[in-house]
């Protein structure tokens, strides 16, 4: 390791502590609107959960296409901010806000329009379909803010700032929390609660964004609203095409898994609800790693510290290390407890407690692969993310085709999600090592 990579101090760890401590509680936040639905719709029983997790999988193909504008916004404000040019970092922030909006009206439409075809071809059929088009119906409501509020945490991330996110976070998971109960239990609105607190507690964080870069921080982030943005709408586009293409490598897996699950068996669907709802957890979890990699990576990239970003990276890549081994421990620990938290059907339990050791024993390799996803977005090498990721996706759907034919149930499911991460995890390897890679001096 280079710089003393291995050491129990290093130079970077202050900015690195300064960066993912606070991302961390942002990133736990934001997966909690799902995880607290989970836990309050499983309450309702086993037909709801299944509904929640099918609906889950249509958000993931309808919004995660649009990561790019978190990711884009991170790697163009980083790589601006790095070699001062506060005014370029305004205007990709502006772009970023505007396409956002855009896009999250055109997925709002498009959600309403393919909502019930594409429920039936996730696997979901019945009282599951009914409960899942309510919940779809409502939530596609907060297209708009969803996306917005991901250009939010991309923008302050490229500016170095994590900490602002996280009180946006904060807030609307309080929201969430609060309304929940009310809704669902007391309302008597059942999953449609559920989905109504979602749909105010995201407005409430993309107008929180609007008015923070727009009004309060405008200024000091160099944003002109009336600025000229062609060049980085253009960059955008780019950056949109490759991270598009990713992310449908990511999602067909994972939309392909919940499919194949739904038709083991509605048991097998709800569990596969709760399991994927903590890996979602652990991930974001453990991408405090990799929101410190895209700022730190782009910053030093932008201000031509070449060594300096391959140093750092090296030190992220030990931390998110000792990070995956603690996990994994108290994953372990914690083993016999995690079914009961989220439903109370027997079935279910024994099915979540049976492929649970999936999630214990990937950790380190999950950490590799998403620390090694911030480097690779703060340095923009966002083809070869690209091709990565379809390379590893397309062993992963051979697995996953074979579930049903050979019987293996859910845990050939999760065989088909572990061998996605597994390539994933090889095929960045093999880049950071390359002599011509991302971070190469």
């Amino acid at each position: 390791m280079r710089g003393g990579v291995a050491g129990l101090r290093h130079p970077d760890d202050r900015e690195i502590a300064r960066l993912a401590i606070p991302a961390l509680g942002a990133l736990i936040a934001d997966p909690l609107l799902s995880l607290v639905d989970t836990a309050f719709v499983g309450q309702i029983g086993t037909d709801s959960l299944g509904a929640l997790g099918a609906a889950g999988a249509l958000f993931a193909i309808s919004f995660f296409i649009f990561n790019f504008l978190e990711y884009g916004t991170t790697a163009l404000v980083a790589n601006a901010f790095g070699s001062g040019d506060l005014p370029r970092a305004g205007r990709a922030t502006v772009t970023s806000l505007w396409i956002g909006a855009l896009a999250g009206i055109g997925a709002l439409a498009l959600i309403e329009l393919i909502a019930v075809p594409a429920l039936r071809v996730i696997g979901a059929e019945g009282a599951v379909l009914d409960s899942a088009l309510t919940y779809v119906r409502i939530r596609a409501l907060a297209a708009p803010a969803l996306l917005m509020i991901r250009v939010g945490h991309g923008a302050y991330r490229g500016y170095q700032n994590t900490r602002t996110p996280l009180f946006v976070s904060l807030g609307v998971n309080g929201v969430n929390l609060a309304l929940d109960p009310v809704l669902i239990f007391v309302a008597g609105w059942g999953i449609a609660g559920a989905a109504w607190a979602t749909v105010a507690a995201q407005w409430l964080g993309a107008l929180w964004f609007g008015w923070l870069l727009l009004r309060r921080d405008r200024t000091t982030l160099g944003i002109d609203r009336a600025g000229e943005r062609e060049a980085e709408t253009g960059a955008f586009l780019v950056i949109g095409r490759d991270v598009a293409i990713r992310t449908a490598g990511l999602l067909g897996v994972l939309t392909l898994a919940t499919a194949i699950a739904a038709r083991v068996s509605e048991t097998a669907l709800a569990a596969h609800q709760v399991l994927y709802q903590l890996w979602i957890f652990l991930a974001l979890l453990m991408d405090a790693f990799a929101v410190a990699a895209q700022a730190m990576v782009g910053r030093m990239l932008g201000a031509g510290k070449v060594a300096a970003a391959r140093m750092a990276a090296d030190r992220l890549l030990v931390l998110g290390q000792v990070v995956g081994l603690a996990l994994m421990a108290i994953l372990a620990a914690i083993s016999p407890f995690v079914a009961a938290w989220f439903t109370d059907d027997p079935a279910v339990q024994g099915a979540i407690r049976s492929n649970y050791w999936f999630l214990v024993l990937g950790q380190p390799v999950f950490a590799l692969v998403f620390v090694w996803d911030g480097v690779f977005f703060g340095a923009g090498d966002f083809w070869y993310l690209a091709k990565a990721t379809l390379t590893a996706a397309a062993v992963a759907v051979a697995v996953l085709l074979l579930v049903l034919p050979l019987g293996w149930g859910l845990a050939g499911v999760w065989w088909g999600v572990t061998v996605l991460i597994t390539g994933r995890a090889l095929t960045l390897g093999w880049r950071r090592i390359d002599p011509n890679g991302p971070l190469a001096g």
